[in-house]
């Protein structure tokens, strides 16, 4: 019997098919013969005890320009629903926040995928500081003088904002570099978020890994080269997608976080890993599915899709 699907994502009809693994996700629960609605964050409503979302029915197609029609629209209460999917962008900024209170009310009841508690608690840059010692060094704060001792002991530094995503504002610095100081001052009136400074990391060149957990086990890895010029992987950048397998280190970091991952109901998972360390663990919207299954592994909307079918069985 098919399932009642609502996917709570950025507007459809602007996506880039090509690689939007929540497309994926969807033309696969089509393909199993759920129901699908969709609805956009700013639609989501707590009125009274309900949790409601204005929706609209979709077909979706894997045709660009013309990959989904939509039905009439309707207030749904999304308690009724056997699955959402929890797929909108960054930033986790307070209305990201917001969404994940609201969807935690009715969760597991109806399953909201990854759990919105997990999700609300587990910011990619931070979780990852839970496992140290799969990690490069790595700072948190907005101390101009502890950023400077850091550089001064590691060298050459990567400097990001805490909350950014997609690789934006990602910045390489050197132990002595005269625009360092420029930089710290547009971080300071920039963001208000504390920043991560990691060693950098060199062998980014030949590759930042992305690699799928599904359920706390690892199901499928791309490996994301920078375009020329540029340290930044994500294919949103200009990053390449191609081939490979795990080695030992990575299959050691997949097994050392799986359980965590499992026990906290973040069933769909990306992690980053350059040169055997972890550097991101992505549970708010991870990509990858399309990219993976396009260089010859597995589809994983359909592994993704399994452990979803059977969370609703238990």
């Amino acid at each position: 019997m098919g399932l009642k699907v609502a996917v709570q994502m950025d507007p459809i009809e602007r996506i880039n098919i090509a690689g939007d693994s929540t497309f994926a996700l969807l033309l696969e629960a089509q393909a199993r013969g759920h129901s699908l609605v969709f609805y956009t964050p700013d639609r989501l409503s707590l009125r009274g005890e309900q949790v409601v979302a204005e929706t609209r029915p979709i077909s979706v197609r894997d045709v660009a320009g013309d990959h989904v029609t939509f039905g009439a629209p309707a207030l749904t209460d999304l308690a009724e629903m056997d699955v959402v999917l929890l797929r909108q962008d960054p930033p986790f900024d307070l209305a990201y926040i917001t969404t994940t209170h609201l969807l935690e009310r009715i969760h597991p009841r109806t399953l909201v995928v990854n759990n919105p508690a997990s999700v609300r608690n587990a910011p990619e840059k931070v979780f990852v500081l839970d496992y140290p010692q799969l990690m490069p060094p790595t700072l948190i704060t907005r101390d101009k003088a502890l950023i400077e001792a850091f550089r001064e002991e590691h060298g050459e530094v990567v400097m990001k904002p805490l909350h950014g995503h997609g690789g934006a504002s990602v910045f390489k610095v050197a132990r002595k570099d005269p625009n360092f100081g420029s930089l710290f001052d547009l971080f300071s009136v920039t963001f208000r978020e504390p920043w991560v400074v990691q060693r950098f990391l060199p062998k980014v060149s030949e590759g930042d890994k992305r690699i799928i957990l599904v359920d706390g086990v690892a199901a499928g890895v791309v490996n994301r080269v920078p375009a020329e010029n540029d340290i930044r992987s994500n294919m949103v950048r200009g990053g390449a997608a191609l081939p490979t397998d795990l080695n030992a280190r990575e299959r050691e970091i997949c097994e050392t976080i799986g359980p965590e991952l499992k026990k906290r109901g973040l069933i769909f998972v990306g992690i980053d890993v350059i040169d055997g360390n972890l550097t991101e663990i992505n549970v708010t919207s991870p990509t990858g599915v399309r990219a993976i299954k396009r260089i010859g592994g597995p589809d994983l909307a359909v592994t993704i899709w399994d452990a979803i079918e059977a969370k609703r069985k238990q």
